[in-house]
């Protein structure tokens, strides 16, 4: 049995079960004939054929990165993609596999950040996440930082708590001090206290104890 042919829509399925198990199949074999049959159909005429596609790709990507990281220029080429689905389908591969391909997840930021600001929640969840593992590889860090702070700035205040915690692992005492006042003059703006409370907790964690 073919890969296309165990996909969601083959099996005249609505729900995503059949896409992650054959993620778990493909991984677990570490299948790359396979990962490319998915790559290949990526363009398939049929949409849905191409939304299960990218699915069981980022699927893969989140449980075996390296098994997928070979293909990033085809997640970076998705991005353009008027398909919704496509484009933060392509974040979340990319996403995952940025420790694998630093170097051209870095050269892909401009796109990545273009389609990030004109996207859904989950494109800027997942660029945000980008950025924050950019900023843990040393050539990357001072590009990668400053646009992670551009984003910490102007995200919905909803995401900033999340944004906050994630980036945690790459603040330092070289970063601190703007991070802390990058959280802070956003404070106001937070509406609901349970998130105020988290951001606080936050810039809490990285002031001296007194």
């Amino acid at each position: 049995m073919g890969v296309i042919n165990k996909l969601a829509s083959s099996l005249g399925r609505r729900d995503e079960v059949p896409n992650q198990e054959l993620a778990a199949e493909i991984a677990g074999n570490n299948d790359k004939k396979a990962v490319q049959e998915l790559v290949d159909n990526l363009s398939n005429k049929s949409k849905d054929v191409q939304s299960d596609c990218i699915k069981v790709l980022y699927e893969i990507a989140t449980l075996k990165p390296i098994l997928v990281a070979n293909h990033v220029n085809s997640f970076i080429e998705l991005l353009s993609s008027k398909n919704n689905r496509m484009q933060w389908g392509a974040m979340t591969a990319l996403h995952a596999i940025t420790n694998e391909k630093p170097d051209a997840v870095y050269n892909a930021l401009p796109t990545i950040v273009a389609v990030a600001d004109k996207g859904s929640v989950i494109t800027n969840d997942h660029c945000v996440g980008i950025l924050i593992k950019l900023a843990a590889v040393k050539k990357c860090t001072e590009d990668a930082f400053k646009l992670l702070l551009e984003r910490l700035k102007l995200c919905p205040t909803n995401q900033l708590p999340m944004y906050a915690e994630n980036a945690l692992p790459v603040i330092n005492e070289n970063n601190k001090a703007v991070f802390i006042q990058t959280l802070s003059a956003r404070l106001a703006e937070i509406e609901k206290e349970t998130k105020r409370a988290r951001v606080e907790k936050v810039i809490k964690k990285l002031q001296p104890k007194k």
